[in-house]
């Protein structure tokens, strides 16, 4: 029981829990021969148990060395196995299992690379396996065992142990022939660094052994491999001509090739190629595993021709590789080996044979795209806009399917990527339209971000020199899928495309819908940036020209629903940037800023020609303005009356306002209270007579007073303001006498005479004639119905 179970433990890896019960059982074994022992040896059964105890004592044995071993005590499990050793003269049928067991000490030292070891172990499992001709593990066991042994010499210290190397591999290819013994040989002859005379020799002696001819490949590689090139050529050459009947000898004549091809030795290659090829279609054809492996040998070399740019020397190595086809074989392989031959043909400029190999190529493989990529190279080539627009176009409908585009086609290209070289190919060839073309393709097609954003700033580059940005790149540019990723790059590139859409807006002076457009994409942009005060100050800018554009344009537009569109929409962006202003206001860095003061007024525009009820508010939020300027009033008052808008009342509150701060003003600006004036008076009188009714005349008396206190307290009133005045007072006095209103007409006569009497220059060109009049008028005021001048 002790035993089983110590063994049980050593199988589970667990060599220390084994020891104890091991030990216990070597005791009670030991102690029950002893007792045997002292019994008469010649009683038959004792003899027969004897022997079984002493083979369990064997075993318990090797069961410690296993575990002697496993725990790495060497000194330990090599007294145990000389004890079994010593134990076969009684137990010699246990010889193969010794043997083995230390063919495995062997082993699992080996793979420890504990050589010293590894050597003992398989040097005593070879001399056991040899005590007892009867019992041994037989010659191919023992050839396996010295094998191993020769390995492990040559890779302890192939110099130091060469010969032990050597004689061990020796002694293993007596016991057996194997070809791996013979391997073994040759490799170790190598690392001894024996001339090639020694190593050649070697070689024609696995020769005459009947090896398969993959062995004698493999001794071909192992000794290029090492540089022995000469002797590797002369065997295999030698294998050639052994296995020239044989259907496999393709195998040789491959790597016959890749070694004449590896010494420079293209000719000869070629010629054994012709040869390969001749074969083929005389009885001698390639199995399907070695064809395939020309092939790729053929084609590395045309790719090695190409990236020399030796174009005629690449399609000489496709055309070998065409001649193993069939003419009606049809698959990818060949449809891409016909465009690498088109591809030459176009290097060559030879277009018409390019063409030809590429309807071939279509046969084999419909809808490629890498066929219509060489055909829009060749329509580039034609200079043939409509053919390269086509291919393009045919290439974008490929690279739109799913599986074109998300797996990687037969040179690791995407589909994209073939549109981007298309592109590429097209700005080469100075072709705008075509590369515009084919980056759109990118562009709408492309799961590559990066490669998304490359197209589309070469596209924003190209445009640019048009001054326009198209529908579809705002839109893409527009998509937050794009700018989900928000790592330094992505951001770099939201700065990038944010200030070209500004400058575009800049540049856009003759479209406003232009203008507008890029300014709001540039604050869209700005949205994918880390918002800081310079995002934010960009974004305020880009909110305040888009709202400024869209009511330049509303003042121009003759369609009434159109302008309500456009204030609408400029009253949307103002809005908006109210609240990031709002935001840049609470740093305290902007006191001084005009912002609020043109958001105001936009907005007081927009809601007053809208007819919006939100007017008043914002009519508040001017008069809370802590620096309220003249400039400001007199805008508000022009907006006011601004068509469609019409709102007097609001228009003469904020005059009056202005004119109060200009009588503030420490000197006076006659020019500036002249136009207020104008502005106030204009609002009361009337246009004609008819309008007499509906005016406050006494207001207008009083603004008109005023102006008279001022034109006659300062000289620099303007002359043609006073003349303004005298007309409108004047023509104020006649409508009122054609009313029949003399006493009425009468005193705005006078006072368009008191105008008059300030005039220059221009005096002696009225005086006269409205001194007559307003005599006139006094004779006549009862009678009341005459024509009378009117200024």
């Amino acid at each position: 029981m002790s035993m089983t179970t110590g063994k049980a433990w050593i199988d589970a890896g667990k060599p220390d829990n084994a020891t104890e019960f091991l030990e216990i059982a070597l005791n009670g074994l030991e102690k029950l021969y002893s007792m045997m022992n002292q019994r008469s040896s010649e009683e038959t059964d004792v003899n027969m148990h004897k022997a079984y105890v002493e083979h369990d004592i064997f075993k318990v044995l090797t069961y410690q060395a296993e575990a002697a071993v496993s725990q790495e005590n060497f000194e330990l499990a090599s007294h145990l196995i000389q004890k079994c050793k010593d134990m076969l003269q009684r137990q010699p049928k246990e010889t193969a299992y010794l043997s083995i067991l230390c063919y495995n000490f062997g082993v699992e030292t080996y793979e420890k690379k504990v050589y010293d070891q590894s050597t003992f172990w398989l040097s005593q499992s070879y001399d056991i396996g040899k005590a007892d001709k009867r019992y041994s593990t037989g010659h191919e066991m023992q050839a396996k065992v010295l094998r191993l042994l020769s390995t492990v010499y040559l890779e302890w210290d192939c110099r130091m142990y060469n010969d032990k190397a050597l004689n061990a591999v020796r002694l293993a290819n007596e016991e057996n022939l194997h070809p791996a013994g013979l391997f073994l040989k040759m490799k170790i002859l190598l690392h001894c660094s024996l001339p090639d005379d020694v190593i050649s020799v070697a070689a024609v002696e696995m020769l005459n052994h009947e090896l398969s001819l993959d062995d004698y490949l493999n001794t071909v590689k192992l000794l290029m491999e090492q540089n022995r090139d000469c002797v590797g050529f002369d065997f295999l050459r030698m294998i050639c001509n052994q296995f020239e009947q044989s259907p496999h000898v393709g195998n040789a004549l491959l790597l016959q090739i890749e070694f004449l091809l590896k010494q420079g030795k293209v000719l000869l290659a070629r010629q054994k190629v012709e040869e390969l090829i001749t074969g083929h279609y005389t009885g001698k054809e390639l199995p399907p595993k070695i064809l395939n492996h020309l092939h790729l040998v053929l084609w590395d070399c045309a790719a090695k021709s190409l990236e020399t740019k030796n174009y005629a020397e690449a399609l000489q190595w496709y055309n070998y590789s065409l001649s193993f086809y069939d003419a009606n074989h049809s698959d990818p392989n060949l449809a891409k080996l016909l465009r690498n031959r088109a591809s030459c043909f176009l290097y060559l400029n030879e277009l018409l044979k390019a063409k030809e190999a590429l309807i071939a190529a279509e046969k084999c493989q419909k809808g490629s795209i890498f066929t219509h990529f060489i055909l829009y190279k060749i329509a580039i080539k034609e200079n043939d806009f409509l053919e390269a627009t086509s291919a393009i176009s045919a290439m974008g409908k490929m690279a739109g399917q799913t599986d074109s585009n998300k797996m990687l086609l037969e040179e690791n290209y995407s589909a994209t990527d073939l549109l981007s070289f298309a592109a590429q190919i097209a700005l080469e060839a100075d072709n705008k339209k075509v590369a515009i073309k084919a980056l759109e393709c990118v562009a709408e097609q492309s799961q590559n971000i990066d490669q998304e954003f490359t197209s589309l700033r070469c596209l924003v580059r190209l445009t640019l020199e048009d001054g326009v940005i198209d529908d579809e790149q705002s839109k893409k540019l527009e998509d937050p899928m794009i700018w989900k990723e928000r790592h330094e790059q992505r951001i770099k590139e939201a700065h990038w495309f944010r200030k070209i859409a500004w400058n575009l807006a800049v540049r856009s002076q003759d479209s406003s819908l232009m203008m507008q457009d890029c300014f709001l994409l540039s604050y869209k942009l700005s949205l994918f940036c880390p918002c800081d005060k310079t995002v934010l100050i960009a974004q305020r800018s880009c909110l305040v020209m888009a709202a400024s554009v869209d009511l330049e344009m509303a003042r121009k537009a003759t369609c009434h629903s159109e302008q309500v569109q456009l204030l609408i929409r400029s009253l949307a962006n103002i809005n908006l940037c109210q609240e990031i202003w709002s935001v840049l206001q609470s740093t305290g860095e902007f006191s001084s800023d005009p912002t609020e003061i043109i958001l105001l007024l936009y907005e007081f525009e927009a809601r007053a020609k809208l007819n919006d009820p939100g007017l008043e508010a914002v009519l508040e939020s001017v008069w809370t303005l802590p620096s309220l300027d003249i400039k400001t009033l007199e805008s508000i008052a022009s907006l006011s009356m601004e068509a469609p808008a019409y709102y007097p009342s609001i228009c003469k509150k904020v005059l009056q306002a202005a004119l109060t701060l200009h009588k503030k003003q420490d000197s006076l600006d006659v020019h500036k209270i002249s136009k207020c004036l104008h502005s106030l008076i204009k609002l009361k009188l009337p246009e004609r007579s008819a309008e007499l009714e509906t005016c406050d005349g006494e207001e207008a008396w009083q603004y008109c007073q005023e102006a008279l206190t001022i034109i006659s307290t300062c000289e620099n009133y303007p002359e043609i303001e006073i003349l303004w005045l005298m007309t409108r007072t004047w023509n104020t006095g006649i409508f009122h006498y054609s009313e029949g209103q003399s006493s009425e007409a009468l005193r705005w006569c006078a006072l368009g005479l008191s105008f008059l009497s300030y005039l220059g220059s221009l005096k002696s060109s009225y005086e006269s004639k409205m001194t007559g009049i307003y005599s006139d008028i006094q004779q006549k005021s009862g009678s009341g119905k005459e024509e009378l001048w009117k200024g």
